[in-house]
């Protein structure tokens, strides 16, 4: 199991860079993580689970399943968060109810010990920090887990944050001894510099805890390149002088932006994501509205922050709109939850770019499919993860089509455009045709997204395996204590 001193650490990718090591190792090897809080899902064929996790699948090249993730929080404002139990929902947890997590414990077991039945190898991803000592009585995330599935885990701290040798060893000084023995080696992430110069820090946590280092990780920038687990991820991918500039007004519930990953790493495209206090620059070609969790919310504060004004004279200007799932929801004349599936119950007017209205009910749809972009006439496989539907008259002049039935809307001029479609500009075909159309000319996309992520995948692998002593993890793994 691979613990963090704290969220964000870079625990998710060192397990995906370790499943893609010991991949090529030639072991079966699958990733897990008992509990995961994020918008950021990914469809499977038998239902959701944390795009962090299907990135982990990928890179030990199997398909993502359920069982890697049984428990999805998803957080729905401060009120609390949708739980997704083994895929599927399972109702809600107020936030004053969070230490019911432990409920959820028989199911986290019952996924685990399926995927050990299957593999060489499960490398397990923990959740914020095992030192969260109030949290502790009902833990499935981090070494609550360990100790019922008997897995020994490794602490990672991450130095470009600071204060690592105090958060290491701070970790070792309030865990219980039970706890504390389910760690056995420690190991320090995104080092910048010479690393001998850290040589006395490692003695000192060594000494501190008497665990030993299993090594110091140099900073990776590739990391940039790979699909982000967290919204506090979120970054612009700026690039002067590139032929298409993309603006992306963060709101607060954004989900499944790594929608987003593909236009950032074109090398034609300026790629901006717009936080709060900030207008929406004026001279951008296309602006998104991602997808949202809280899509009445997410209308409020776009609203509040003066967003719809700046969009409504974007497209004044002849600028082209784009919006997903959520953002779909958004462009319409009206966005109604009657039953309060994502907040209060209520409606509110929309954007009134798109001549559709969406419906919010408790019929959640999940699903994998392959669709065909009707104007580039091009295709690519995408995911839906949504509630509710959206119908009007723009819905004739649908962009996509999937399994012969159209999907999404349009304007008549063809400028704004709504998909419940997630993961489209993964496809190349389609990324470029959308890019050239938006840019009014032939614009030429050299990225191979699939090549670039598993290149990258590729070398983060290759990366730990020269900074890490993985035999040592390996010897760590083959000692699985007895579960308590």
């Amino acid at each position: 199991m691979i613990l963090g001193t704290g969220s964000n650490v870079g625990k998710s990718l060192v397990v995906a860079g370790l499943c893609r090591l010991f991949a090529r190792r030639g072991l079966r090897v699958r990733p897990f993580k008992p509990q995961n809080m994020s918008n950021n899902a990914a469809a499977t064929s038998a239902g959701e689970i944390g795009r962090a996790q299907a990135l982990q699948a990928r890179a030990a090249g199997v398909a993502p399943h359920p069982d890697m993730n049984p428990v999805l929080l998803k957080p729905e404002g401060e009120q609390g968060s949708q739980i997704i139990l083994q895929g599927r929902v399972a109702g809600r947890l107020a936030s004053r109810d969070f230490a019911r997590r432990g409920d959820f414990l028989p199911q986290v077991i019952e996924s685990f010990e399926r995927l050990r039945a299957e593999a060489d190898l499960v490398i397990v991803e923990g959740a914020g920090s095992p030192a969260e000592t109030n949290l502790r009585a009902r833990d499935i995330a981090n070494l609550g887990f360990a100790r019922a599935a008997g897995v020994p885990a490794v602490l990672i701290g991450d130095i470009d944050r600071g204060g690592v040798i105090a958060s290491l060893v701070g970790t070792h000084a309030v865990l219980d001894p039970a706890d504390r023995a389910m760690i056995r080696a420690f190991a320090i992430n995104r080092f910048r510099g010479d690393v001998g110069l850290f040589g006395p820090g490692l003695q000192t946590i060594a000494t501190a805890t008497g665990w030993p280092s299993l090594g110091v990780i140099p900073w990776f920038a590739d990391a940039a390149r790979l699909p982000a687990e967290d919204g506090l991820d979120i970054r612009s991918g700026r690039k002067p002088g590139a032929r298409l500039k993309i603006v992306v007004p963060v709101l607060p519930g954004i989900a499944n932006f790594d929608d987003l990953d593909p236009l950032k790493l074109e090398a034609a495209v300026d790629l901006m994501m717009i936080g709060p206090g900030q207008p929406l620059p004026g001279d951008a070609d296309l602006v998104i509205l991602p997808g949202s969790k809280t899509t009445l919310r997410d209308l409020a504060a776009l609203r509040r922050e003066g967003w719809d004004i700046d969009i409504l004279a974007h497209r004044r200007r002849g600028g082209h709109v784009l919006g997903l799932c959520g953002g779909y929801q958004l462009l319409g004349r009206v966005v109604r939850d009657p039953l309060g599936l994502e907040g209060p119950a209520g409606e509110a007017a929309g954007l009134g770019l798109l001549d559709v209205e969406t419906s919010l009910d408790v019929e959640k749809t999940v699903r994998e499919v392959d669709f065909h972009d009707i104007a580039g006439s091009t295709g690519g496989r995408a995911y839906e993860i949504h509630l509710g539907r959206t119908l009007g008259a723009d819905t004739a002049r649908a962009p996509f089509q999937v399994n012969g039935r159209a999907e999404g809307a349009a304007s008549p001029d063809g400028r704004v455009a709504g998909s419940y479609l997630h993961g489209i500009f993964a496809s190349d075909a389609v990324r470029g045709a959308w890019l050239a159309r938006i840019a009014g000319a032939k614009l030429a996309s050299t990225l191979d997204y699939d090549a670039a992520v598993d290149g990258t995948l590729d070398a983060l692998a290759e990366h730990l395996g020269r900074h890490l002593d993985v035999n040592a993890l390996l010897d760590i793994a083959k000692s699985r204590p007895s579960a308590s």
